[in-house]
């Protein structure tokens, strides 16, 4: 082989690691709220309280949701949850599989649920590398007693009820209630890049879950039957502006517009993405600027909570 030929074959021989080492993709992001009412009304095996149902039109929108993502074929589900808050770094969990029950501190009476979650612990590790590349503080999970918090598995629940995917849990950095929502959305947006370059290293299509609701002032006492709707509303007219502004954005594919208002609209509605899952989500998919589908909103003790999927599909 001469000079040139061999140049030629190094050349093709780099090119195609590089393939190789980029070949994963973000195939879909789903804002994707958590109370965990939504898995009590649908009276699951593996949750022990039993309901006689309600929260329908945000059920009915999960249902088509689900539908769309499973058809994808993902093969492996990240979530970002407000519920496991570490004070210090990133957290992802870093064995094959966790098994245990899972309960609500506050709806312990709704929500008592025995999981069984096999982990993608090659992505989770390279999360966690990409992370410290990035600059961040990163630590892997290996305590096989760790409990996963109720808002991972709810959303996870409600995405793939089968729990036949892999999943990698990633924890919500607590920055943005130390120091300021400005601080945390920028930890939220370099934690999205460095899962970004670790889904496209993985050779995985993923699908991204942003657990969380939108406007978060609720009820501080429910009624007899948690479960009567006659009850159900959102908490005041000015948090319901507040969820339609917000859904205009994505509906209309301004997603950096959307990132750039989240700060104000935290502090006006209480808004449950401040603890980041949905900057991180919008960061990793690169700022999308296509329309979201907007599967449904309701409300759930007065939050305001919409499912969303980013998708070209």
């Amino acid at each position: 082989m001469d000079d040139l030929g061999r140049i030629r074959f190094e050349k093709d021989n780099e090119e195609e690691r590089e393939s190789m080492n980029h070949s994963g993709e973000i195939i879909a992001g789903v804002l994707a709220p958590h109370p965990p009412h939504l898995v009590y009304a649908e009276n699951p095996p593996q949750n022990e309280p039993r309901s006689e149902g309600g929260w329908d039109t945000l059920r009915w929108a999960y249902e088509n949701c689900r539908e769309r993502i499973l058809a994808l074929k993902p093969d492996v589900l990240l979530v970002h949850s407000p519920h496991w808050m570490t004070v210090v770094g990133h957290h992802v969990l870093g064995l094959k599989k966790f098994k245990g029950l899972s309960v609500d501190p506050i709806f312990p009476h709704l929500f008592r649920y025995q999981y069984d979650v096999d982990v993608d612990v090659d992505l989770s590790l390279q999360i966690h590398e990409e992370v410290k590349e990035m600059g961040l503080n990163s630590k892997v999970v290996t305590n096989p007693h760790f409990r996963i918090d109720y808002g991972a598995i709810t959303s996870l629940h409600l995405m793939n009820p089968a729990w036949d995917i892999p999943i990698v849990s990633l924890s919500s950095n607590n920055s943005p209630y130390y120091f300021s929502n400005e601080v945390g959305q920028e930890q939220m947006i370099k934690l999205g890049e460095a899962t970004r370059k670790a889904v496209q290293k993985s050779g995985k299509k993923a699908v991204l879950l942003a657990s969380n609701s939108l406007s978060h002032r609720h009820f501080t006492s429910e009624p007899e039957i948690p479960e009567d709707m006659s009850y159900e509303h959102i908490y005041h007219h000015g948090q319901y502006l507040w969820d339609m502004e917000m859904i205009k954005l994505m509906k209309q594919g301004k997603s950096r517009q959307l990132i750039d208002v989240l700060p104000e609209f935290m502090d006006m509605t209480v808004a449950e993405v401040k603890a980041g899952a949905l900057t991180w989500m919008i960061s990793a998919m690169g700022f999308p600027d296509y329309p979201a589908k907007v599967h449904g909103y309701g409300t759930v003790i007065g939050t305001g909570n919409a499912v969303v999927e980013w998708s070209r599909v």
